[in-house]
Order: C-alpha cells, then sequence, then structure tokens
C-alpha cells in the first residue's frame, strides 16, 4: 500500500510546504471534469491543478488564450465537488489579471467563491507583481508559474525551452524571489534547463514544481490526458504516457460499432 493511500489527510497549502522541507516530492495532475478528477483524487495525487490548459484539451483551441472565467469556474467546481483529499489549484486565464490589480482581484474571488476553490495561478514575475500581492493580501492563496508561460506565447512565438541565456535566466531567479517575498505558496518551472530549475529550487524556500524542468525539483506536474494517452499527437521530452488510452479507447469505439452493426449487441442479457 502507497504512502499516499494510508494518508488521507486533506492536502493545504502548508502540508505542500511541509513536503518540501521533509524532501517528500509533491505530485501533481490537472483535472477539468468530475469523473476524472475523482479517479486522480482517490489516487493520492497530492495537488489537482484545474489548468487552463482546458482551453486546449477540453475546448480544442490552439492556445491558453481564449478560455474565459466563466469557463474556468464551470471547470474548477466540477473538480472541487470530486476531490476531498487533494490540494486544488485553480488557473487565472488570460485577461483577468494582468495589469490590472483590482480586476484580478474581482477575478480571484470569483473563483474561490463560485467555485470553492482552494488556491489560484498566475503567469508571470515581476510584471504582474501587484496582482499577486493584492490577491494574497485578500486571503487567497497563489502559486507563481515562470518559465516557458503559454498564456504570452504570441510574444515568445515559440514553445522552446527559456531562459537558456543568462539575461533570461537572471530575470527567473529574481522573479521567483519576488514571488517568494510576496507570499506566494509555490512556484511552477515549466520548460527550463534542469540545472537552473535545481538552483531556483534551492533558492527559495517554498516547493518549485516541474513540468520540462528536470528532476531536482520539489514535485512534477504533467497534464493528465497527455500522461494517460488520451492526446496522441503530443510528444514533447518531458512528457512519460503511463498509458496509451487513444489506442484503448478508439479500440473499445470499434467494437462498439461492429457489434451494433453485426446485432452483437445488445444479446438477450442485455435487454429486459
Amino acid at each position: 500500500m502507497s504512502i499516499a493511500q494510508r494518508d488521507l489527510k486533506k492536502v493545504t497549502t502548508n502540508t505542500i510546504q511541509e513536503m518540501k522541507r521533509k524532501g517528500e516530492k509533491i505530485s501533481m495532475l490537472t483535472a477539468y471534469d468530475f469523473t476524472l478528477a475523482k479517479m486522480v483524487d482517490s489516487a493520492g495525487i497530492d495537488v489537482i491543478l484545474v489548468g487552463d490548459s482546458a482551453s486546449n484539451v477540453m475546448a480544442g483551441h490552439q492556445t491558453t488564450l481564449p478560455i474565459t472565467l466563466d469557463e474556468m469556474i464551470y471547470h474548477a467546481s466540477s473538480v472541487v465537488r470530486a476531490a476531498t483529499r487533494s490540494l486544488v489549484v485553480v488557473d487565472m486565464p488570460f485577461g483577468t489579471y494582468q495589469g490590472n490589480s483590482k480586476e484580478a482581484l474581482s477575478s480571484a474571488i470569483r473563483i474561490m467563491k463560485e467555485s470553492g476553490g482552494h488556491s489560484v495561478k498566475l503567469e508571470g514575475g515581476e510584471e504582474i507583481l501587484e496582482s499577486v500581492k493584492r490577491i494574497i493580501s485578500a486571503g487567497i492563496p497563489v502559486m507563481g508559474h515562470l518559465g516557458l508561460i503559454p498564456q504570452s506565447i504570441y510574444k515568445f512565438g515559440t514553445f522552446t525551452v527559456r531562459a537558456k541565456e543568462e539575461e533570461e535566466a537572471d530575470q527567473l531567479r529574481k522573479d521567483a524571489k519576488l514571488l517568494e517575498a510576496a507570499g506566494c505558496f509555490a512556484i511552477v518551472l515549466e520548460k527550463i534547463p534542469a540545472k537552473l530549475a535545481k538552483e531556483i529550487a534551492e533558492l527559495v524556500n517554498i516547493p518549485v514544481i516541474g513540468i520540462g524542468a528536470g528532476g531536482d525539483v520539489d514535485g512534477q506536474v504533467l497534464v493528465l490526458h497527455d500522461m494517460l494517452g488520451m492526446t496522441h499527437k503530443f510528444n514533447p521530452r518531458f512528457l512519460r504516457r503511463y498509458l496509451n488510452l487513444y489506442e484503448d479507447i478508439t479500440g473499445a469505439i470499434h467494437q462498439y460499432i461492429d457489434d451494433v452493426k453485426s446485432s452483437d449487441f445488445p444479446n438477450e442479457k442485455e435487454q429486459y
């Protein structure tokens, strides 16, 4: 029996900070609906991220930009109803916090009140610091996100590894310290060199959770649909597929179609 299955205590922001202090790795996955969130939570995941990646995974958009605050609240509400143990972090979507800290606070309050989520996540560093501080001052926990920040994809123009050059690496170190000083309880580092991620994890006292940031950080996060192999054309180096559900599910659907066409389904035991 795993440690996660034995320990059914509710995970909080304090829990994951204590995990860093003890050197225990933090597990984090995305979820966007009740059914899959229930499985993820029951399996013992520490943190569920209701990511704005729902824009890609659930709605089929090319980027995370189109998803709205109302849509994020809908997905987060579904996940919160399923999660009895995991800490639920909700992404604040593009346009709800950049450049206007009052709007940022209003958006965060809506997420917390209407979804029941436990915390919010914002992308960026120094440029969004005022919004981060205002949200935290209202008693809402904030997780930061640095490195590759998908909401700024049109600014960068590419999904390649960030902070390979020293100037950008220096800014990332600075941003991590600023987010910690502002009161963020954790930071996600996405797609940066492993050596730099290790340095930042040692630089700050709050948990650093990586995605494409190597193994020397405090935890890992993946998109659930990617690691289960439900998506099959997205193959970055950092992704490990634990199942191949795309083939399994399409195979099952093909079999169902054949059974219906051949009148094999339903059989005598499957009718009233």
